[in-house]
């Protein structure tokens, strides 16, 4: 049984919503398309989402939607911030990223005067594991190649980054958010980060 995902008749059941505020809430944009997974089971077709992501949505639009209209909620939610930026001074007052993680950006990906929210995001996934003691200074130029050269490609759609070591070699693998992935035994997976959830923390910040 694949524990990543659950059932939709599980998650109505567990989280005390209904049929029609699921596919309401899908309808405004605040639950992406690509988490309604469609699958054959011995009783026919069923929809399964990623478990983490779907519980982690449904408890903040349930936590915030008396304060926040759905459309407020809607841009919340969007990955798309494209016109917003930042100084390098200013991510440090908002503890988006620390000196080091700065540094370590300014190496790798060059030295900037204003972050978009793109490189921003980037800067902020790289703070986060270096402040996890998840990975070295060294293992952090990796990260943000890999970030700088294939997150783009996923244009805004869910993806989850995966880190993981084997025999002392660390590799980062960008994913979309409903595949999965089987490694062998040698392989440790340090950690796994869903973009949707950095990208909400990260907004928080920006505002």
């Amino acid at each position: 049984m694949d524990t990543n995902v659950i059932s939709k008749k599980d998650l109505l059941e567990l989280t005390g919503i209904s049929y029609g505020q699921l596919y309401r809430w899908k309808r405004k944009n605040l639950i992406p398309e690509e988490w309604f997974i469609r699958r054959a089971t011995f009783t026919g077709q069923e929809t399964f989402f990623p478990r983490e992501q779907i519980l982690a949505r449904i408890d903040k639009i349930l936590n915030m939607k008396d304060d926040l209209s759905l459309d407020e909620l809607a841009d919340m939610f969007s990955p798309n911030m494209s016109e917003t930026s930042l100084s390098a001074d200013e991510l440090l007052a908002r503890n988006i990223v620390s000196v080091t993680s700065l540094e370590v950006f300014n190496v790798f990906l060059g030295s900037l005067r204003t972050f978009t929210f793109q490189q921003a995001l980037y800067a902020y996934v790289l703070e986060k594991l270096l402040a996890a003691g998840d990975l070295t200074v060294e293992e952090g130029g990796g990260l943000l190649q890999v970030l700088a050269s294939h997150y783009p490609k996923f244009d805004g759609k869910p993806c989850e980054l995966i880190f993981m070591r084997k025999m002392g070699i660390s590799t980062f693998v960008l994913v979309s958010g409903s595949t999965e992935m089987y490694f062998d035994n040698g392989v440790k997976v340090v950690t796994r980060l869903i973009f949707a959830n950095c990208i909400e923390e990260l907004k928080a910040k920006f505002m």
